[in-house]
């Protein structure tokens, strides 16, 4: 299994945000992980990309413990997230903002600029602007190729249409075949369930930081997506 955690907790001071998260991602896999506002969704990411550090083995990477690890370790070990928001470097290029991805870690793979530029021909085009200069579907695709940039094994996702027109969405979502064909894992956060549903393998539902629902989306029917989502009967 390429990624999993077992018992995965996380808090911010007294709150508690995730309770017991037990999850298995496989090696080529899209995991897409729904949810409402504040059911736990990135803090789940933020703790398995070492943001919120946890004890050792509740985060495991190609079998080996990385829960305590910091996140420029885990990043070079081959999980690359898109967090939420983009969070480009405002003062540099597009093409500046993509090559600190691949400063990342050391050796090489399918993802250069050429192949982020043949994925998002926009990009190319817009190479030398600044990322503020950027709409904001343009900004999205840049920190989508910054992560593949570094050729992870891993990466996640998180709300990567939030905000955008459905015309951009469905640009972005149509990317993913041909990441995912490259061998990468991918999990998606997301709070729009059709579009989830659309393109995972494989659905889990959160719901207060606890996992509600998991199933592929041929096994979920929209009943207990809606009570797994929602706390509540359809």
């Amino acid at each position: 299994m390429l990624l999993q955690t077992h018992g995965l907790t996380a808090s911010y001071g007294q709150f508690k945000a995730l309770f017991g998260i037990d999850l298995a991602v496989a090696k080529g896999e899209c995991l897409a992980i729904i949810g409402a506002n504040g059911a736990g969704k990135t803090t789940l990411l933020r703790s398995i990309t070492g943001v919120l550090r946890n004890a050792p083995g509740m985060v495991m990477h190609r079998g080996e413990a990385i829960g305590d690890l910091p996140a420029d370790r885990v990043m070079q070990r081959g999980i690359a997230m898109v967090p939420e928001g983009r969070k480009l470097f405002p003062s540099l290029s597009v093409e500046e903002n993509l090559l600190i991805g691949g400063q990342v870690r050391g050796g090489s793979g399918p993802w250069g600029l050429e192949a982020i530029y043949d994925l998002f021909p926009i990009l190319r085009e817009r190479r030398r602007s600044p990322g503020t200069a950027l709409s904001g579907g343009q900004q999205q695709m840049v920190a989508i190729g910054r992560a593949l940039m570094s050729n992870p094994d891993l990466l996640l996702c998180d709300e990567i249409s939030l905000g955008l027109a459905p015309v951009v969405i469905r640009d972005i979502y149509a990317a993913l075949p041909r990441i995912r064909a490259s061998g990468m894992a991918v999990v998606i956060v997301e709070q729009d369930i059709a579009r989830a549903l659309s393109v995972a393998d494989r659905v889990v539902c959160m719901m207060e930081g606890r996992i509600t629902l998991e199933g592929t989306p041929a096994q979920l029917n929209r009943a207990q997506i809606h009570a797994a989502y929602f706390g509540e009967a359809a």
